[in-house]
């Protein structure tokens, strides 16, 4: 008997990246999944890979209205939702100077309330004593230079989450963060990137990191499940997957 045998999960932005390894890693442990995805390409791959143990359902984040939708379709496939992964995030690498309104609002129509309205029309689904994880980042801690715009958009989902925490308290749902630092992905963490742009901001990363690498999907995959399964006495946490990152760790000689 699997890990999460008989369990009933939502991935939201489950059709690549981190979400993906979400996604293997509850269908290895049983549980029946539904995620979502706003690029028909990546839906269609994770449909041809999975088949039928997976719901794969288009919906746009920035669109409130596509909430509801997926509401409707929980309802209609799981009847409801024992864990909830809110993993949607856009980046942009931009000095605050150059911020547009058209990239601010990108970046804090998806992230930020996208995340919001997406657990406000999921939360009447979600089971008592169930779980929800967010994906937030390590520049809450780190602050960094070109990213303030997504920095903000991820504090604000952090602060989400925290008082989400206390509002589902009496009903049993946990409620909690995995801030991510440098991370091996398809995209590498910026959405439009060039293949050189991507490959110079990795070796930036492995040098910045402490623990001089990229994290593995695998290894957010392990820390986003412990919280909604295993830490079943913690709640309003973020707890950083960043490599010794945030707390800018040094090695000791």
């Amino acid at each position: 008997m699997g890990a999460y045998e008989g369990k009933r999960a939502v991935v939201v932005g489950g059709t690549h990246g981190m979400g993906l390894g979400v996604v293997e890693e509850l269908l290895a442990g049983g549980a029946r999944v539904l995620l979502t995805g706003n690029n028909e390409k990546n839906l269609e791959e994770v449909r041809g890979r999975f088949g039928p143990r997976v719901q794969a359902v288009r919906a746009d984040a920035a669109r409130v209205g596509d909430a509801d939708v997926l509401a409707e379709a929980v309802r209609e496939t799981l009847g409801g939702i024992d864990f909830l992964h809110v993993n949607v995030g856009v980046a942009a690498l931009e000095p605050f100077t150059e911020v547009t309104e058209e990239t601010y609002e990108w970046m804090f129509g998806i992230n930020a309330r996208g995340a919001y309205f997406t657990v406000q029309r999921l939360a009447p689904l979600i089971a008592e004593g169930g779980s929800i994880v967010f994906t937030t980042s390590v520049t809450n801690a780190t602050g960094t230079g070109g990213m303030s715009v997504y920095t903000g958009t991820k504090a604000a989902v952090a602060g989400f989450a925290r008082s989400f925490a206390s509002e589902l308290l009496p009903r049993g749902i946990r409620v909690n963060s995995v801030a991510p630092g440098f991370v091996h992905t398809r995209s590498g963490g910026f959405t439009g990137a060039s293949a050189e742009e991507r490959a110079a901001i990795e070796a930036a990363g492995d040098q910045a990191t402490p623990m001089g690498r990229h994290g593995t999907v695998a290894e957010v995959a392990r820390a986003v499940l412990f919280l909604g399964f295993e830490a079943t006495f913690t709640t309003g946490a973020e707890l950083p997957v960043d490599g010794g990152l945030g707390p800018a760790l040094q090695p000791f000689d």
